[in-house]
């Protein structure tokens, strides 16, 4: 037997590679000469740098950066692949994790520490890069990452402005002569699961700055803000930002990276499966288990269990998966490959004892779930 194992991680509980390795655990008990694949899925968020180091190999460095805010000192861990490619989690340096609620406020934080993420692995030589960009605490517009490789902002006293999202109102000219140079060198795509624009109603702000701390106030400064920041860059560079799909994504960081940098933004699911050649890697494959924490209807717009059931339809491999809990009309997605869900929770239980007993709930689930699927193999 030869099971493949694609699962994203389960957000604030266990890594990919945590679920496969329970997986795996719990099929050697049921199926004899089991051949496992190990492939660690991410989006682009949390999980990215380990998912994409396991599949293709490579090394973990570490850089002290600024966090979310100025003066902020974090530990931030990106990678770099055997083919020289630096992969990097804009959340390592930039994320909303690394902030209590009581010190989230997208008018202070800044996108500063990705770009010291981005030129500590341009300094290694690197010039090939693949940066996920979600789970951010920032609606900065990506003015940090670009103040941090050497772009200035200017306000209409020609004076560079401050860090964060209350100074995209003061911008009234853009420097780009003093973005490094290696930066023209390099070749960047950035994982991206969203096609938010930069503004307006299902922008940046409107739709993620609430949970990265905004009121009700701060928003209309913030989007006043962003929809100053769009006018300079159309102007300035003849790009309009909320024509690109994805310009929204992590507070705007999307529009700096392909406005200033010139990258090229891919859905994350696809984009992930595309790096490591997961094709090639279903060929004789009798089951793939895919999962997350949750499965609900938002599952079909670009999660992992959908995105790995397509390219398993492709080469009719069935596909199961196993997740936290299934939420509302979760079983849309049997109509994108997965044939069957199997839950962890196995019980009534507060949140909190689900979070707190994961290992042992997915383990248990997923002995369930391969007991009924060698049932099935052994029904005449």
């Amino acid at each position: 037997m030869k099971f493949v194992f694609a699962p994203d991680s389960f957000k604030g509980t266990l890594s990919s590679l945590q679920v496969i390795e329970i997986l795996e655990k719990a099929a050697r008990l049921h199926f004899n000469d089991l051949q496992v694949i190990k492939v660690p899925i991410a989006d682009g968020g949390e999980g990215t740098v380990e998912a994409l180091i396991t599949a293709l190999g490579g090394v973990y460095r570490y850089a002290e950066v600024t966090g979310p805010l100025k003066g902020m000192t974090v530990k931030a861990r990106y990678g770099i692949t055997e083919n020289r490619t630096a992969i990097i989690e804009m959340a390592q340096a930039s994320g909303l994790p690394l902030l209590d609620e009581s010190r989230r406020n997208p008018l202070l934080t800044t996108t500063y520490g990705t770009g010291e993420l981005i030129r500590a692995a341009l300094d290694e030589g690197i010039r090939e890069f693949i940066i996920g960009i979600g789970g951010s605490a920032t609606n900065d517009g990506g003015m940090g990452m670009a103040q941090a490789l050497g772009i200035a902002f200017l306000d209409g006293e020609g004076r560079n402005v401050g860090f964060g999202g209350r100074y995209l109102s003061e911008i009234r000219q853009i420097a780009m002569d003093g973005l490094d140079p290696r930066i023209r060198e390099s070749r960047i795509t950035v994982i991206c699961d969203v096609n938010n624009p930069l503004t307006g109603p299902r922008g940046a702000t409107y739709v993620y700055g609430p949970q990265k701390g905004a009121t009700g106030e701060m928003l209309e400064i913030l989007e006043n803000g962003m929809k100053n920041y769009a006018r300079v860059i159309k102007n300035q560079l003849g790009i309009d930002p909320d024509m690109i799909p994805g310009s929204g994504a992590a507070g705007g960081l999307g529009a700096a990276l392909t406005g200033f940098l010139g990258a090229v933004l891919k859905p994350g699911i696809e984009a992930i499966l595309d790096f490591i050649d997961f094709d090639s890697l279903l060929d004789d494959v009798d089951l793939v288990v895919t999962g997350e924490g949750r499965i609900d209807e938002q599952s079909v717009y670009g999660k992992v269990p959908v995105g790995v059931a397509r390219h398993c339809m492709g080469k009719n491999v069935p596909v199961v998966a196993i997740a936290g809990i299934m939420g509302t009309n979760a079983k849309a997605v049997y109509d994108y490959g997965i044939n069957s869900i199997m839950t962890t929770v196995n019980r009534a239980m507060p949140l909190e004892e689900a979070l707190s007993n994961a290992e042992e709930l997915l383990y248990d689930a997923a002995d369930r779930m391969f007991r009924f699927i060698k049932t099935g193999m052994d029904m005449r």
